[in-house]
């Protein structure tokens, strides 16, 4: 599990997804949102604006490789 340290009180998903680059921009961290691939403590999470605090575990489950963040 990689941890993600913020120095705001929240980060935004697609953001978080953009700044552990696992997508090259806002765009494709969209689109893998909005196709089901990313759970926010062990839930589906579909909003790219769901804002995320320190001890959120997110995960992105893509066909060739699997990530797990957690932010602190």
């Amino acid at each position: 599990m990689t941890e993600i340290k913020i120095n705001t009180p929240f980060i935004k998903l697609d953001q978080l997804i953009k700044f552990a680059g696992i997508s090259y921009d806002g765009a494709e961290a969209k689109e893998m949102i909005k196709s089901g691939c990313v759970t926010v403590n062990s839930e589906e999470e579909t909003r790219r604006g769901r804002k995320l605090y320190a001890g959120d575990i997110v995960i992105v489950d893509l066909d060739e490789e699997k990530f797990e963040l957690k932010v602190v």
